[in-house]
């Protein structure tokens, strides 16, 4: 199914993207203008390092319904300077600062666990200092995540879900959120499918990941924020309410989410 071009559709809130991705170099300033008229009413961008969180906290000095997650990512590490936590946690204090991330582990790529776990950790423990949200970054990782969200019991974002329906009730038992984007569409997106049918509704997000994870009909190319309709229409056909109604809902509850008033 596909969203109509006749179908206005609003409250589009893009829990997780990346528009200081270069991808976006060439039209990001026409993008980010016209996303509002494509029913995008918010946009949380997520830092990797330093210099991505301060790119994250101009666009959203610079566009009303932008907001900034800052924190280090695990493929960020190498450069990552000795006083980092210090200067996260000074970035925070901007007002459109909305939570720590993104962080968290990946095991797909040869980085030493002990570095990642430890960075992980003390961005947990600052989210706690700091009563901020956490976004969390999961890839490959499931066990060590959750064995660190059950340490410490943040108020987190397991973005982009890859895990199963019982990792997801595990989850939602520690007072987790997770979003959801365009691997619903997917051809071999089970696990995905039977989490989106079963999440309790109000602790569910939905994301781009943007410019990453495209959904289909468009996998491949760049990903913007008003292409959670085709996501938002998947998961609203599974669960058997409207795509409009499954947006209203996920907007709010990112905002209660992200303290976003």
């Amino acid at each position: 199914m596909r969203v109509e071009s006749s179908e206005k559709l609003e409250n589009i809130f893009d829990a997780h993207a990346h528009y200081d991705d270069g991808w976006f170099d060439e039209d990001r300033e026409e993008v980010l203008l016209n996303l509002p008229q494509k029913g995008v009413c918010g946009v949380v961008n997520n830092a990797v390092d330093l210099k991505s969180a301060a790119r994250a906290i101009g666009f959203a000095e610079k566009y009303p319904y932008f907001y900034a997650a800052v924190g280090f990512h695990p493929e960020n590490l190498e450069d990552m300077p000795s006083d980092y936590l210090d200067r996260v946690a000074e970035l925070t204090k901007h007002p459109k600062v909305v939570a720590i991330g993104e962080t968290g582990l990946d095991y797909h790529w040869d980085i030493p666990r002990d570095l990642q776990k430890r960075v992980f950790e003390e961005q947990l423990q600052l989210s706690l200092d700091l009563d901020m949200p956490i976004v969390v970054h999961d890839r490959e990782a499931h066990g060590d995540v959750f064995d660190l969200l059950r340490k410490y019991k943040p108020k987190a974002l397991v973005h982009c879900f890859s895990g199963s329906v019982e990792l997801m009730r595990e989850a939602v038992r520690l007072g987790s959120f997770i979003s959801l984007g365009g691997v619903v569409t997917f051809k071999n997106a089970r696990h995905s499918l039977e989490v989106a049918a079963e999440i309790p509704l109000d602790r569910l997000l939905l994301e781009t990941d943007a410019p990453y994870m495209a959904p289909v009909p468009f996998r491949g190319k760049r990903c913007d924020s008003s292409m959670i309709v085709y996501a938002a229409e998947k998961i609203a056909a599974l669960r058997g309410i409207g795509v409009q109604e499954l947006l209203d809902a996920t907007c709010a509850n990112a905002k209660r989410f992200y303290n976003i008033k």
